[in-house]
Parts: C-alpha cells; structure tokens; sequence
C-alpha cells in the first residue's frame, strides 16, 4: 500500500515539474498559437557541410547540433502592453539560474543578451534574445549536445543552408512584418 502512495506522489511531483509555465520551451510552445507571433523551428539537417573536406573538429562540431527554435513578436503586430508583457515573461525566465549570460549587447534601441546552459566547453542550448519598440521581441535557441561554440562558428564558414530544406512562406512572414 505505502508503494502505491510513494508512486502516486512520485508521478504528481513528476507532472507539477514538467508542466512548468516558467520554462523556455513552454514558452515557445504557447508562442505558436498566440495572435502575432512568428515562430520557426529549423532542423539541423537545413544546414549541410561538406565532410569530405571537414575536419574531425568540423564533423563533431556539425553533429552537436539537433535544432533551432526562433520565436518573435514584432512590434508593428503588437500593443505596448503586450509587447512589455512578453518582454518581462522572457526576461523572468531568463534570469533563473539554469541560464548563464555570455554577453549583453544595447545598440540603436535594441537591447540582445547570449544565453547558455551547460558547461563553457559542453554547451547544450544557446539562447539569443532580444527586444526593441522598432523590432518587437524575440528569442531564438539553438539545442544540442556538447556543443563548442568556437567549433560551431568555425564549421558555420564552410557550411552551407539548404534552402530546399526551409520553410520560405515562415520566413517571408517574418519580412513582411518589419
């Protein structure tokens, strides 16, 4: 009997845990239904390197990405409210310690900051986020395993995008929003 209870409450802690309105990835999963948002979910597979003439660094680089997510509100589709709305949920999420900040950036009235999670070397998720009143806000991740950020920039120089692999009617909405 006392098994039974230990599993009942093993499997409510488990539910409560991941049904977390506070995580990245609900809130990417709410943006796509929410009125003006503008979200793109990009398999690795888009991106294609030549490995006949990759390094082994290249090759592990290129594999340790599994793919993008890149969720946006712009400006011009919102209200000033649920612009800072937005702004502020994002920003609260951000702040846990889970998240690592690299770097902030403020140019032009747009404010970015870079985002990580795991370990300087073995990165795991790499987040961008950023908001202006011109632009809108948005975040964009990028999820893998043990990736190397000096790696990735290194194989991205001789990497190419698959264009047939891209959505182009997302990424024309996009456009057409600014």
């Amino acid at each position: 009997m006392k098994k039974i209870y230990f599993l009942a409450a093993l499997c409510i802690s488990l539910i409560s845990v991941s049904c977390n309105d506070d995580s990245l990835q609900s809130y990417l999963v709410k943006s796509q239904d929410k009125q003006g948002f503008i979200t793109l979910d990009i398999p690795a597979s888009v991106v294609e390197l030549n490995t006949a003439n990759a390094t082994d660094e290249e090759k592990a680089a290129y594999e340790s990405i599994r793919k993008i997510n890149i969720t946006g509100l712009p400006y011009a589709n919102t209200d000033e409210a649920t612009y800072e709305a937005e702004k502020a949920q994002l920003l609260k999420i951000l702040k846990k310690s889970k998240y690592k900040r690299l770097m902030n950036m403020k140019k032009d009235g747009v404010s970015a900051s870079i985002y990580y999670t795991g370990e300087a070397k073995a990165i795991n998720e790499i987040i961008a986020f950023g908001y202006g009143k011109e632009f809108g806000v948005g975040v964009a991740r990028i999820l893998g395993k043990n990736m190397n950020p000096a790696k990735i920039m290194d194989m991205m120089k001789k990497a190419k995008v698959d264009v047939d692999g891209v959505d182009f009617k997302q990424l024309q909405a996009v456009l057409n929003n600014k």
